[in-house]
C-alpha cells in the first residue's frame, strides 16, 4: 500500500498552473514548430513502412499517457485512505482523443480504403483540433506536471503527425482527401452521440458529467458558437451542422497545405531556373 500511495504522489506532482502564452505554452509552441520544420527539411523521402511505424508508435505513446491520465484522475489519497472515483467527464472519447485510436488502427491495418481514410483524418481533422488547442489551450492546463505534459504531447503530436503524413506524401494533398476523412469523423461523432444517450438513459448524468464531443442534448451547451446552434436547432440537425462545420475546418487545413506546397514548388522552380541561367 505504501508503494501504491508513493506512486500516486509521484503521478500527481504539482506545479504552478501554466498560463496561456506563458513560458510553458511558448515552449510547446516552439517545439511543435521546430518539429514540423525538421520534418519538412529531412523527412520528405521517408519510406512508407517507416511512416506507418512512426504513426503507430506515436499513438502507442499517447495511449500510455492517456492511461496515466485516467489513473491520476481516478485514484486519490486523502487522510490515509486511497480513494477511487472514475471521472466520467474525462472519458477518453473526445475529438482530441481520436488521433490515438486512429493512429493505432492505421499502424496495424493493411493499406486500403479504410487505412487511407484513417490517414486522411490524421492529416486534416486531427491537425485542426491540435492547432486549436495549441493556440488557445483554455482549460487544458492544470496544476499537475504530468497532466500538463500529457495534454501537450497529445495535442502537439496531432499537428506533427499530420504534417509528417503530408510532407512524406503518405497523404496526398488533393481535394478528394477530405472526402476520405469525413466518414471517419462521422463515425466518431456517431459513436459519441450513442454514448451520450446511454449515459442519459442509464442515469449517469444524475451524478456525473458525461458529454462526449460536447454534443449531448442532455448537457449544458458549452462549445463556442455551436452552443448557440444547440439552443435553436433540433438535435439530429445539430449533428449534421457539427459534422459539416468541422469538415469545412478540416478542409481549410488541407487547402492551406496545398497552398504551401504550391508556393514551395514555385520557389524551387525559380531557384532551378536561376541556377540554369547562372550556369549559362
Amino acid at each position: 500500500m505504501d508503494f501504491f500511495v508513493k506512486a500516486l504522489e509521484i503521478l500527481d506532482w504539482r506545479m504552478q498552473r501554466p498560463t496561456m502564452y506563458g513560458w510553458f505554452h511558448w515552449m510547446w509552441l516552439a517545439l511543435t514548430i521546430a518539429a514540423c520544420v525538421l520534418l519538412w527539411r529531412y523527412c520528405r523521402n521517408t519510406p512508407v513502412e517507416r511512416t506507418r511505424a512512426a504513426v503507430f508508435w506515436t499513438a502507442v505513446v499517447v495511449l500510455v499517457l492517456e492511461l496515466y491520465k485516467q489513473i491520476n484522475y481516478t485514484f486519490g489519497y486523502d487522510t490515509g485512505t486511497v480513494t477511487v472515483d472514475f471521472q466520467w467527464y474525462a472519458f477518453p472519447w473526445q475529438f482530441c482523443s481520436m488521433p490515438m485510436y486512429v493512429g493505432f488502427l492505421m499502424g496495424i491495418m493493411r493499406k486500403g480504403k479504410i487505412h487511407d481514410a484513417l490517414a486522411a483524418f490524421l492529416a486534416t481533422y486531427a491537425v485542426f483540433a491540435g492547432v486549436c488547442v495549441l493556440l488557445y489551450p483554455s482549460d487544458v492546463f492544470i496544476s499537475t506536471i504530468g497532466i500538463n505534459v500529457q495534454t501537450m504531447i497529445c495535442h502537439c503530436s496531432m499537428i506533427v503527425i499530420g504534417v509528417y503524413l503530408m510532407v512524406t506524401g503518405y497523404v496526398k494533398l488533393e481535394h478528394k482527401t477530405i472526402l476520405k476523412a469525413i466518414p471517419v469523423f462521422a463515425v466518431a461523432v456517431g459513436l459519441a452521440a450513442i454514448m451520450n444517450e446511454i449515459a442519459y438513459y442509464s442515469g449517469l448524468l444524475e451524478t456525473d458529467t458525461f458529454n462526449m464531443f460536447f454534443i449531448s442534448p442532455h448537457c449544458e451547451p458549452s462549445l463556442p458558437v455551436y452552443s448557440l446552434v444547440q439552443q435553436v436547432v433540433p438535435f439530429p440537425f445539430c449533428l449534421i451542422i457539427y459534422i459539416a462545420a468541422f469538415s469545412l475546418a478540416a478542409y481549410l487545413i488541407l487547402l492551406i497545405a496545398m497552398g504551401i506546397q504550391s508556393i514551395l514548388r514555385s520557389v524551387r522552380g525559380h531557384k532551378v531556373l536561376a541556377l540554369l541561367v547562372f550556369m549559362q
